[in-house]
């Protein structure tokens, strides 16, 4: 308990953690800006590597929304509504719409079939495919099930459902503004880095689920314990922990981690390195294996089982996100 006091902010923030991620979304809207401005006066050797680079704070400005949706930044509501809106413009796409998906479908749910971004829906017979093109398998369910929890929010949750409404509207009309005035920037500098943060967000799921069991207290996630990937990723590399704990700061997880995962999980399943895990798995030997090194045995299809109809939104409400 002393340990985690320590990491607890005594000003505006929640946690001194969060500092690192106010530092990114500056960032990225610093990027982002001043390159549009600048653009027509640099080279294309020096546009690239800014349009790599605002992709890469577009996908941190993703790990941030979903680490705020689990554990707000601030401590105050109003605060924490208006960082939404601010991160909704960071990848591209409401924050609150990130709820649904995530937070009530695959948390409650993990790999089964009222999870809407379980990995057996990738069925490629090779495995680069799967990873690569998850998140465009994912993204129509993805759609229709955020377009559902929205109906019942907006009758159940309407202050929620004002929260992911201004979002949406927000958004929408700054990204239709900036294709008008400038199409060709727009893509390069908005679009592109957009996407590319929601694959990289949605597609984090099939290497940290697929191929673990799902049934399991411990082995139901895949770790990463890395430094280098943890420090830029927010620590989303303890998988397992997030899972067990979905509300502990994103500070916490690599000491909790530490004492209530490694010790009980299957040491296959906490890996160093996110690089050389997707070199095996995608390029070489490039198998789709479980945790055990057996190829993995894929249920069927199937359909998605309705999980809206049992949600009890008054019972669950700090998993609606800051705006609750």
């Amino acid at each position: 308990m002393a340990k985690v006091m320590v990491n607890q902010a005594s000003g505006i923030l929640r946690y001194t953690a969060d500092r690192r991620s106010l530092a990114f979304v500056a960032i990225y809207f610093i990027l982002t800006t001043s390159t549009w401005f600048a653009y027509l006066f640099l080279k294309w050797y020096i546009i690239i590597p800014l349009v790599v680079t605002i992709s890469c704070f577009s996908f941190f400005g993703a790990v941030i929304t979903h680490n705020t949706i689990h554990a707000p930044v601030f401590r105050s509501r109003t605060l924490n509504r208006l960082f939404q809106i601010v991160l909704s413009f960071t990848y591209g796409h409401p924050v609150s719409s990130f709820v649904p998906g995530h937070n009530f479908s695959h948390h409650r749910y993990t790999q089964t079939n009222k999870d809407v971004m379980r990995s057996s829906k990738a069925r490629f017979s090779w495995n680069l495919l799967n990873q690569a093109l998850f998140f465009n398998i994912m993204s129509k369910d993805i759609i229709l099930w955020e377009i559902r929890f929205v109906k019942t929010m907006y009758k159940d949750r309407p202050q929620w459902f004002r929260q992911y409404l201004s979002e949406l509207i927000l958004v929408i009309g700054v990204k239709v503004a900036l294709a008008i005035v400038d199409w060709q920037r727009f893509l390069l500098l908005i679009f592109i880095p957009h996407q590319y943060a929601v694959w990289g967000i949605v597609g984090t799921n099939f290497w940290q689920h697929d191929g673990t069991d799902e049934a399991h207290t411990y082995d139901h996630s895949r770790n990463f314990i890395g430094r280098t990937l943890n420090y830029w990723a927010f620590n989303n590399g303890f998988h397992c922990m997030h899972h067990r704990r979905p509300g502990l700061h994103w500070s916490l997880l690599p000491e909790w981690h530490a004492k209530y995962v490694a010790p009980h999980n299957h040491p296959n399943l906490n890996q160093r390195s996110l690089v050389r895990y997707l070199w095996k798995i995608c390029v070489w030997p490039g198998k789709r294996l479980d945790y055990q090194g057996r190829p993995v045995v894929l249920k069927p299809a199937g359909n998605d089982e309705d999980w809206i109809s049992e949600l009890k939104v008054n019972l669950h409400k700090s998993s609606l996100g800051a705006t609750q």
